[in-house]
């Protein structure tokens, strides 16, 4: 259709992610109901390449140049340093970053990305990801420097429709399914999810997952 104009770039790359948001919610969705249903497709896969493809699709919809520099990340060091000029700070021990792991990638993937991005939408400057295994299990914790969550609130931010509001630290309505999508993942692969938070100490999201 010839040149766009710099408008017109702007509201197309504007649809362009409001359209992978959509997509991401839809398969968010439909793997919640294949979990529900007991369905399970398990392979074997690296700790790193889940993980890099994981920051990848986050940092994507807000930082496509840091998105390209993550991409290009060959090494554990160049990830770490590349996802820390966002404010993320990665921890893993090398020798399980390059390790095989058997598991369902698609809903590690979702329980990953949906913590991650929580931490990020409440964060005051810091999001930390800490990976480990233990025993049989893969360990996850996210942790950010927001402004934490009443106690009150832990069972409800689990519920679908319903999640904080950045700012004034209440419920609000909203379409909620990330963290009660992770809970329904974690439950039907028999794990866990744990949460410390409290008003004023940001928010640490713990999950354990078996192999």
């Amino acid at each position: 259709y010839g040149p766009l104009t710099e408008k017109q770039a702007k509201v197309l790359e504007r649809a362009l992610r409001n359209t992978v948001i959509t997509r991401t919610l839809v398969n968010d969705a439909l793997e919640i109901g294949r979990s529900s249903l007991g369905i399970v497709n398990k392979s074997t896969s690296s700790l790193s390449r889940f993980v890099l493809e994981t920051f990848v699709e986050i940092l994507d919809l807000n930082d496509h140049d840091i998105a390209e520099k993550v991409k290009g990340c060959t090494t554990f060091g160049d990830l770490t340093r590349t996802v820390a000029e966002k404010g993320i700070h990665l921890e893993c021990e090398e020798a399980l970053w390059s390790k095989e792991l058997f598991l369902d990638e698609s809903k590690i993937k979702q329980i990953l990305r949906n913590l991650l991005i929580n931490a990020l939408k409440y964060r005051k400057s810091r999001v930390d990801l800490r990976v480990e295994l233990s025993g049989n299990s893969l360990l996850m914790a996210v942790r950010d420097d927001g402004e934490g969550i009443p106690s009150s609130y832990h069972q409800k931010i689990f519920e679908c429709y319903f999640q904080m509001d950045a700012k004034s630290n209440t419920c609000v309505r909203g379409h909620g399914l990330g963290l009660a999508g992770v809970q329904v993942l974690l439950e039907d692969m028999g794990g866990q999810l744990l949460l410390d938070s409290d008003t004023g100490k940001g928010a640490t999201f713990s999950v354990k997952i078996p192999l």
